[in-house]
């Protein structure tokens, strides 16, 4: 069985830099957008991950395939 992986918003920035910084993250959770996440408590004090898999999945719904490549 594979084990999930974790990720802070900080790891995520640096594997994944085209989803910008770590503000750029806190904004999109604050709107409701980007990849899912969790939260371990509630508001500031509550820290956030990401899973790994979530992350590769919401990048792989963002990709486009042009017309000419269809």
């Amino acid at each position: 069985m594979v084990q999930e992986e974790f990720l802070s918003p900080k790891e995520v920035t640096e594997r994944y830099p085209m989803l910008g910084g770590v503000h750029a993250l806190a904004e999109r959770r604050w709107r409701g957008e980007g990849p899912t996440y969790i939260k371990t408590g509630r508001g500031r004090s509550g820290r956030v991950f990401y899973r790994r898999s979530e992350i590769e999945e919401y990048l792989s719904e963002c990709t486009v395939i042009p017309r000419s490549a269809a």
